[in-house]
């Protein structure tokens, strides 16, 4: 939700600026941004675990950040790829679940971490299960269908989890209604929007 109506804003002030200087660095790919973003989420995950609150929420603001460069750049370059979009959501999945993983370490509440996994799972499952069906009229390589909880309130919710221990549960539970809201909300618009079947 926050993309739709903050990422213009982000997008001109904290991208679009540095996109023209990194790109004139040759060695540099969006595979490598992607894969830099990757493996600085899960050096934040480890921080969360080892109770490291400040230099975990860097770490994780500075792993988000890698993920929009590297789209930016690899449009940016003209060489956007279907390898490059599937890399791209793995990793994102990769550095959110080092993420639990590292509060479920950190907190040690088992129920907390798996309500939260679970109500993930479903929701990139409606995620790319909506995107395979529908068709794709975004700047992106694949459908995107906005949600209610996406990768900005995501983070929102884990530096508040890393942040405000005393909250951590009550978080949790409500990041996984949330997340779980999302992949319904969807299921229904795709619903609502997907032509019916002619016999």
């Amino acid at each position: 939700m926050f993309d739709l109506y903050l990422r213009p804003f982000y997008q001109r002030i904290m991208v679009n600026p540095f996109i023209k200087y990194i790109s004139r660095i040759p060695f540099i790919t969006p595979i490598h941004l992607t894969l830099l973003g990757c493996l600085i989420g899960i050096m934040s995950a480890f921080f969360i675990a080892k109770g490291e609150a400040v230099l975990s929420i860097f770490l994780l603001l500075l792993s988000g950040y890698f993920d929009t460069l590297d789209g930016s750049l690899a449009r940016f370059q003209g060489k956007t790829s279907d390898f490059g979009s599937v890399l791209d959501i793995l990793c994102d999945r990769i550095v959110e679940f080092a993420v639990v993983m590292g509060l479920f370490y950190h907190y040690q509440v088992a129920e907390c971490s798996l309500y939260m996994l679970g109500s993930m799972l479903l929701c990139i499952t409606s995620f790319l299960v909506v995107g395979i069906f529908s068709e794709n009229s975004s700047h992106k390589s694949f459908h995107y269908s906005a949600g209610l909880m996406e990768r900005g309130e995501a983070f929102l919710f884990f530096v508040m989890m890393i942040s405000l221990p005393a909250l951590f549960a009550a978080l949790s539970y409500l990041f996984s209604a949330l997340v779980f809201l999302t992949a319904v909300i969807r299921l229904y618009q795709f619903y609502r929007l997907s032509k019916p079947i002619s016999r």
